[in-house]
């Protein structure tokens, strides 16, 4: 739903956009670093608008692909804790296994702690 309306408001500004420079066709003088010429307005917008569009295509991009990046590292980094922890839960098992053969039986009748007293 989010790219649909993402799509609608892009084409809304493009017909703006387009509105508005087939509205000014004069020319108009564009002034470079070495000199000035005369454009048509139209393709001033149109270029101005065209070279947006193109330097923001470019940052999402970059952005994604830094994005995906950093997936994967994370992935990465989860998927080493994953096996670290089941290393360490078969180390806690082998320990209690180890720890259980040395763990006195319990006896059947309770063990009278008194040694040669009577009982009161």
């Amino acid at each position: 739903m989010k790219f649909q309306w993402t799509l609608l408001l892009g084409l809304i500004l493009a017909i703006i956009v387009a509105w508005f420079a087939i509205v000014n066709v004069d020319p108009v003088p564009v002034n470079y670093v070495f000199g000035t010429a005369e454009w048509p307005l139209i393709l001033v917008i149109l270029g101005s608008a065209l070279l947006g569009a193109a330097v923001s295509g470019l940052v999402s991009m970059f952005r994604t692909f830094m994005q995906k990046r950093k997936i994967k590292r994370l992935e990465r980094e989860v998927n080493e804790k994953e096996i670290m922890i089941a290393d360490q839960q078969n180390e806690i098992a082998t320990l209690q296994h180890a720890a259980s053969a040395f763990a006195p039986e319990p006896d059947a009748e309770p063990r009278d702690n008194n040694l040669g007293g009577t009982g009161r």
